[in-house]
């Protein structure tokens, strides 16, 4: 018989991410029966989530109520772009490269040195400018590429503090637009047709608006008569000719008109009920004041009221065409313009439309193709001008629940369906298509917020592999409010749960390797995601619980002797660890917490720490802590509520002795 006395290892590796799905009983050591605020790491383990901070110190303003939420932020032309009720604004921010410390005395002669001055305001001449951080105000006289110049400090009945490196400094509001009425929720697109970089936005009520580089506003022109479909009169009209209801036109083709409205020949206006594929049918003639003529063979037919682009939604670039969607009025329309204009949508020159049988919730350019995305069904649509575009449909059984959940991640498009998260994963055989759920690990969290959210927002933080989604509900506290971290390692998908970030509105954008991952918030300022140590001045709560675990045998009692926790910090760390038995029940052994800091580190390994970095330490230090209790199974809980940098839970080992049988 084996002695039973011995100690006993157990290590396991942290991996798998949260699993929501399976009994503990089943679940793999390394997996997660908690994991809030904490990340599945690319480079292993479990990593506590950096924090936000405010990326422009000024409130974007108002349009007539304090409770308005952002509808918009966007990074273009170097700098935020904001839309807060009707109208859009936009300010320059940078970070602070030299620390400033609160006895700094600049009065009209000190220097602030940033990463770039890009984008703010040169004052020139004898004229002065204003920046702040954090609440301090400062003026300005002059700039450099990296520094303000002729600087005075505590300005507007501020106060002189203490500032570090990296905070974020930026300009007050300029607004941009406000010839603005009921818009909502705000898209956008970034592109250049004619080697002049430009934004486009859409509210989904006002007309698209294009800004240039220096933030100049012009809408988009809706189509006219002159712009929309044509055809051609196949059979003769006589001005005699009478129809009150029960006419019919008889033309070349029908296609991309509407199934009932106006056209006009020559200088006569007609109506229509219906349409076969080449004729137009209860037509009633000379409308609106129009008079009755003669019409001959080969005459132009022209859609009187051709698609609008008011109101839009969603508009993307494609091929070189702007396409539109979303109309109130034509739900199901694609609008696309002439190549390289945006506001020309003569048919005569390339531009139309197309007619899809669902609502369209969202539009996507994913490698070489256009994907549609509607309530029910999701169509792409390939070629690369109008004479060879062809949509074919996806899939006819599932749709996207949200549009503001699709985004390009990991090589794919991913959204959110009425059964959890799914890819569109384009493979190497010409035209394939694949569909997978890859939620099912944390469904019950997609199901809860599926039920009672009606918003929901999304990011992509590239250079982790990392889709965020969260679920901003109104009434609901930004401390409380959840979402889901989604990160792809290898060839598996890891799930964590995040709380304490309400997005009203996000930007992920890539500029010379750096990541800026914005979000909007329902308090009116715009704040950078993976920035800082909390979540904008408040603790970031952090849980991990581990599987319970049974050593291969639930019938043999585990007495405790000691965890060994192999962790990677980054600083100084301030956590909890408990050690917790047989499914947490009350009457099993419950020892008060560990903890885990960075005192520890240096005792173990008799470092010392020089600076920041710990000195001649471990990268991947091994905390061993002696631990109490004993029961059948056993589960390790860490608990992080403090403001330190973020640290990966790499591995754990537990070290135990068999005790008699159950």
């Amino acid at each position: 018989m084996a002695d039973e006395s011995q100690t006993a290892p157990l290590a396991f590796t942290c991996e798998g991410g949260l699993i929501k799905s399976r009994s503990t009983f089943i679940m793999q050591p390394g997996q997660a029966l908690e994991l809030l605020n904490f990340e599945p790491d690319i480079e292993g383990g479990y990593k506590r989530i950096n924090g936000f901070r405010k990326q422009v110190n000024h409130i974007v303003p108002q349009t007539s109520a304090s409770s308005e939420k952002v509808l918009m932020v966007a990074n273009f032309a170097n700098k935020v772009v904001a839309a807060r009720g009707e109208k859009i604004f936009s300010s320059a921010s940078t970070e602070l490269e030299t620390k400033i410390a609160s006895a700094t005395g600049m009065t009209g002669s000190g220097t602030i040195t940033v990463d770039s001055t890009t984008g703010f305001t040169d004052p020139g001449g004898s004229g002065t400018a204003t920046l702040q951080i954090n609440s301090e105000i400062f003026t300005y006289t002059g700039v450099t590429s990296t520094t303000f110049t002729g600087v005075t400090r505590a300005q507007s009945s501020t106060t002189a503090a203490t500032h570090a490196v990296n905070d974020a400094v930026s300009e007050s509001w300029t607004e941009r637009d406000n010839s603005r009425s009921s818009a909502g929720k705000y898209n956008f697109e970034r592109y250049n047709f004619d080697g002049t970089d430009k934004l486009i936005v859409v509210d989904g009520d006002n007309t698209p608006t294009i800004f240039n580089s220096s933030m100049t506003a012009t809408d988009v022109t809706s189509p006219n008569a002159a712009t929309g479909n044509t055809t051609q009169l196949g059979a003769d009209i006589a001005s005699g000719t009478g129809m009150s209801g029960s006419g019919t036109i008889t033309v070349k083709s029908t296609t991309g008109f509407n199934s009932s409205g106006s056209v006009l020949i020559n200088s006569e206006i007609f109506t229509y009920t219906g349409k076969t594929d080449n004729s137009f049918t209860g037509v009633t003639r000379a409308t609106s004041s129009s008079t009755a003529d003669d019409h001959v063979i080969g005459n132009i037919v022209a859609d009187l009221f051709p698609p609008t682009v008011t109101g839009a939604k969603h508009v993307v670039a494609f091929k070189e065409h702007m396409f539109y969607a979303g109309m109130s009025s034509t739900p199901q329309e694609l609008v696309f313009s002439v190549p390289f204009e945006e506001s020309n949508f003569s048919v005569a020159i390339g531009g139309g439309s197309i007619r899809v049988d669902d609502t369209i919730v969202g539009l996507k350019v994913f490698r070489s193709d256009l994907f549609i995305f509607c309530q029910n069904r999701i169509f792409k649509l390939s070629g690369t001008s109008q004479a060879d575009f062809s949509m074919v449909a996806v899939t006819r059984n599932i749709g996207c629940v949200n549009g503001d959940t699709i985004q390009e991640f990991a090589g794919d498009l991913i959204f959110l369906g009425p059964d959890g998260l799914r890819t569109i994963a384009g493979t190497a055989r010409i035209g394939d298509v694949e569909l997978g759920t890859i939620s099912a690990n944390v469904q019950s969290i997609f199901d809860e917020n599926l039920i009672d959210s009606a918003l929901f927002e999304s990011i992509v933080i590239p250079d982790k592999t990392q889709y965020r989604i969260f679920f901003p509900k109104d009434g609901v506290s930004e401390d409380n409010t959840r979402g889901i971290i989604c990160v792809l390692k290898g060839q598996n998908f890891e799930f964590a749960e995040v709380k304490g970030i309400k997005p009203s509105t996000t930007d992920t954008f890539v500029q010379l390797g750096d990541v800026l991952a914005l979000h909007g918030g329902f308090d009116g300022y715009i704040y950078r995601q993976e920035k800082g140590n909390d979540f904008d001045g408040t603790a970031i709560s952090g849980r991990y619980r581990s599987p319970d675990l049974t050593f291969g045998d639930p019938g043999i009692r585990k007495h405790m002797q000691r965890v060994i926790v192999n962790y990677k910090p980054e600083s100084a760390i301030n956590a909890d660890m408990f050690v917790r038995y047989d499914y947490e029940d009350r009457n099993s052994s419950r020892p008060a917490a560990y903890a885990l800091d960075s005192e520890d580190v240096v005792a173990i390994y008799g470092t010392s720490t020089y600076g920041t970095p710990t000195y001649g330490g471990a990268s991947q230090p091994l905390l061993r802590q002696s631990v109490e209790g004993s029961g059948f199974a056993v589960a390790l809980r860490v608990n992080d509520n403090a403001t330190t940098a973020p640290y990966s839970l790499k591995g754990f080992q537990l070290e135990y002795q068999l005790g008699a049988r159950r």
